[in-house]
C-alpha cells in the first residue's frame, strides 16, 4: 500500500542496491513465474483434455462433448472467459494494490489461484466429474484471482527500483512470465505420461506453498525497513518531498489521462492478442499441424519464451540510455510483422521451428514484456505525479487489463479462423494486430520526438511536463496531483 502519515521522503540513486533488493526481485519474479506455470498447464494438455471430454464415459455419464470440434470451441470459450475475468480483475487489482498492503493482496491472490487450478485439473479428473459449467466457473475465477498478481508485483518492483536502470532490471524481471511458461512446460512434460491431472496438481501445489514465502518474506516498500526510495527524476532533490502530500492514491479515471496510458493500453490490447495466441494455441498448433507429441510440442513452444526473455533484457538496456522506450518498442514491432510472415510458412522441422520461434519471440514477446513492465512502471511514476507512488499499480492494471480484453476477444476467433481458413490465416491475423499495435504508438512516438526537439532547443523538461499535465487536467489549482 501507499499509506503514510507525514514526514519527508528520502531518495536513493540507482546503484544503492542491497540484498533486500535482490530478495524482492527474486520473490516477485518467482511468484509470477509459478502463476504462469500453473496457467500454462492448460495450453499444453489441450489434446489430453479433448480426448478425455470426448471419449471417457461412465455408466451414468455420456461424453462431455460429442466431437473434438465442440471440445475445441469450449477450450476457446475457456480462454475467453479466463482473459475477460483477468482483464476485469486487473482493473480492480491495480486499484487494490495502491490502496492496501500489496504483499497481502498478492499472497491472497496466489493462494486462491492455486486452489482453483488444483480443483480444475486434478479434482475433476480424479473423481471423473466432467461438467462444462463447473470447468468454466473454475477457470473464470482463476483468471480473476490471478489478475491481482501482475499490478501488485509491478508496484512493488517500482517501489524498489528507479527509472535510471528500470529498463534493464525490469527487462530481466519481466522474463518471469516466460520463465514460468518454461517451468510449467517442463513439469507438465515430465508428468503428463502419468495423467494430465498430475501436471495441474504439481504446478498448483508449488504455487500454493510459495504463497507463504510471499506473505512472510516480501517487503512491499523499502521504507518498511528504513531504506531510501529509488530516485526517479533529476528534479527530485533529497529530503524535500512531504510524505503526507503524495501518499493519496490517484483516481482510476485520472490514471487513464496520464500521458501515454491510453495509447499504450490500446497498443497492448492488440499485441497481447498475439502473445496470448501463441501462449494458448502454439503447443496445440505444433501438435495438430505437424503431428508431434504434446510433450515435444510443449518443449518446442518454450523457444518463443526464450526469445521474449532475451529481447526484454536487450530492449530494456537500450531504452535505459534513451529518453523514451517507445522508439525501441516500435522498431521491434516493425521487424516482428516480417518475422511472423516467415514463420507462417516454416516447415515441420524441429530445429528450424526452434530457431524461428526464438526470433519471433524476440520481436513479439519482447515488446510485450517491456510494455507490461518497465513502460507501465514509467507511466505510473510519471514526473507530473510529483513523486506520488500511489498510481503505479493502478496504471499497470489499466494497461494490462486493456491488453487482456483484446486477448480475450482474439481467443474466440482463433479456432474459428483455423477451422474455416487454416493456420496460415491465423498468423496473418497476428501480423495485422502487430501493425495495429505500431499504429497506436505512432502518436506517442511523435509527441516524444517533438518534446525531444523542444528540449534540445533549451526548454525545461519540467516545464514541458507541467504544461502537458495542466492540459490533461491532472493538476489541481495548487499544483498538486488531482487524485479524483
Amino acid at each position: 500500500g501507499s499509506g503514510g502519515s507525514g514526514g519527508r521522503r528520502r531518495f536513493a540513486r540507482d546503484n544503492q542496491y542491497t540484498h533486500h533488493h535482490a530478495i524482492v526481485f527474486g520473490i516477485t519474479f518467482m511468484s509470477f513465474a509459478l502463476i504462469h506455470a500453473a496457467r500454462k498447464t492448460l495450453s499444453i494438455v489441450k489434446g489430453s483434455l479433448i480426448s478425455a471430454w470426448t471419449h471417457n464415459t461412465t455408466a451414468t455419464q455420456p461424453p462431455l462433448f460429442p466431437s473434438p470440434e465442440e471440445a475445441e470451441n469450449f477450450l476457446a470459450l475457456l480462454d475467453f472467459g479466463f482473459l475477460f475475468a483477468y482483464a476485469i480483475g486487473l482493473y480492480i487489482g491495480g486499484v487494490l494494490g495502491d490502496r492496501y498492503d500489496a504483499r497481502v493482496v498478492l499472497s491472497i491472490g496466489v493462494w486462491l489461484s492455486a486452489i482453483v487450478v488444483f480443483f480444475f485439473g486434478f479434482v475433476t479428473e480424479f473423481y471423473r466429474f466432467y461438467h462444462a459449467l463447473v470447468y468454466f466457473a473454475l477457470w473464470v475465477f482463476g483468471g480473476l484471482f490471478q489478475s491481482v498478481a501482475w499490478p501488485t508485483e509491478i508496484c512493488i518492483m517500482g517501489n524498489w527500483f528507479g527509472r535510471g536502470s528500470r529498463g534493464l532490471i525490469f527487462g530481466v524481471w519481466s522474463g518471469c512470465a516466460s520463465a514460468g511458461n518454461i517451468i510449467g512446460t517442463l513439469i507438465t512434460s515430465g508428468v503428463i505420461y502419468a495423467g494430465y491431472q498430475y501436471a495441474f496438481a504439481v504446478n498448483s501445489i508449488l504455487l500454493f506453498l510459495f504463497g507463504f514465502v510471499i506473505f512472510f518474506c516480501l517487503k512491499a516498500h523499502p521504507r518498511e525497513i528504513g531504506l531510501a526510495e529509488p530516485w526517479e527524476w533529476e528534479s527530485e532533490p533529497n529530503d524535500v518531498i512531504e510524505e503526507s502530500s503524495i501518499s493519496r492514491p490517484i483516481g482510476f479515471c485520472r490514471a487513464w489521462r496520464l500521458p501515454g496510458v491510453i495509447p499504450y493500453s490500446f497498443a497492448y490490447a492488440c499485441l497481447k492478442m498475439v502473445t496470448y495466441g501463441f501462449f494458448f494455441w502454439l503447443p496445440y498448433y505444433l501438435h495438430s499441424n505437424f503431428g508431434w507429441p504434446e510433450s515435444d510440442s510443449g518443449t518446442l513452444s518454450t523457444f518463443f519464451d526464450i526469445g521474449g526473455i532475451m529481447a526484454a533484457v536487450v530492449g530494456g538496456a537500450i531504452s535505459d540510455r534513451l529518453s523514451s522506450r517507445t522508439p525501441v518498442v516500435v522498431i521491434m514491432l516493425v521487424i516482428a510483422s516480417f518475422c511472423l510472415g516467415v514463420y507462417s510458412i516454416v516447415p515441420g522441422d524441429f530445429i528450424i521451428n526452434a530457431l524461428m520461434l526464438t526470433i519471433v519471440g524476440f520481436f513479439v514477446a519482447g515488446p510485450a514484456n517491456m510494455i507490461s513492465s518497465s513502460v507501465s512502471a514509467d507511466l505510473g511514476k510519471a514526473r507530473e505525479l510529483r513523486g506520488n507512488t500511489a498510481a503505479l499499480s493502478t496504471v499497470t492494471g489499466i494497461v494490462d487489463g486493456t491488453g487482456s480484453v483484446g486477448a480475450a476477444i482474439g481467443m474466440l476467433g482463433i479456432p474459428y479462423i483455423q477451422r474455416t481458413i487454416g493456420w496460415t490465416a491465423v498468423f496473418y491475423g497476428f501480423i495485422l494486430m502487430v501493425i495495429c499495435t505500431t499504429g497506436c504508438l505512432l502518436p506517442t512516438l511523435y509527441r516524444e520526438w517533438r518534446d525531444y526537439r523542444r528540449s534540445s532547443l533549451g526548454m525545461d523538461p519540467d516545464e514541458m511536463e507541467e504544461e502537458e499535465a495542466e492540459r490533461q487536467g491532472l493538476l489541481d489549482d495548487q499544483g498538486g496531483v488531482n487524485v479524483m
